[in-house]
């Protein structure tokens, strides 16, 4: 299923998706089928992560300059669940780009609710997220997509998927990489991408 304006429309703002997000670490729950301990955990701490980017984060120079320089209105379908790590790394600085002018709608939809379109944008046969799909607003052309990760924590990703370490040691280890990097490199590969 390709991704329509509509279902676009339909998909959540930022500001829903943080309240969305507020509401379900008040009722113990996440999002998705799979309600377990651990990815209620997740969403708790990643509502937490998702504000302190918000607010702590500065966009760099070259962003700013990208994103006033765009020629046309552009729409960023992104991909996510509440429960994701890089997602809540990423997103908040999509949201952060979005914002910083007037030609970005930025709208997320949930990967399980749509796994249609999930699966037209697997990344390596897998159904990583975030993904963000950007289209020309008045055209709906696809312009170009980016995700889960940035490159970077992706290599770290795959040198230590091998090492034996469970995934909670793993996903410790590339939200610490995140923290290091303070979202300069998913503004800098978005910004090459706009270029």
């Amino acid at each position: 299923m390709p991704i329509t304006q509509k279902i676009a429309q339909n998909g959540y703002s930022y500001a829903d998706y943080s309240t969305l997000m507020d509401t379900l670490v008040a009722e113990g729950k996440t999002t998705g089928p799979k309600q377990t301990p651990a990815l209620v955990e997740f969403t708790k701490l990643n509502a937490h992560r998702m504000n302190r980017i918000v607010k702590h984060t500065p966009l760099l120079p070259e962003t700013v300059a990208a994103m006033a320089a765009m020629p046309r209105h552009q729409t960023w379908v992104v991909l996510t669940e509440s429960w994701c790590g890089d997602a809540s790394a990423s997103v908040p600085v999509l949201h952060l780009m979005a914002e910083s002018g007037s030609k970005v709608d930025l709208r997320l939809i949930l990967r399980d609710e749509h796994p249609d379109i999930m699966d037209a944008y697997l990344t390596n046969g897998a159904r990583s997220i975030p993904k963000l799909i950007a289209f020309d607003t008045e055209t709906w052309q696809e312009l170009f997509t980016w995700g889960p990760r940035p490159a970077e924590a992706e290599t770290l990703r795959l040198q230590i998927k091998d090492t034996g370490l469970d995934y909670m040691a793993i996903n410790e280890r590339i939200q610490l990489w995140y923290a290091r990097d303070r979202s300069v490199s998913v503004q800098k590969e978005l910004v090459a991408l706009l270029q």
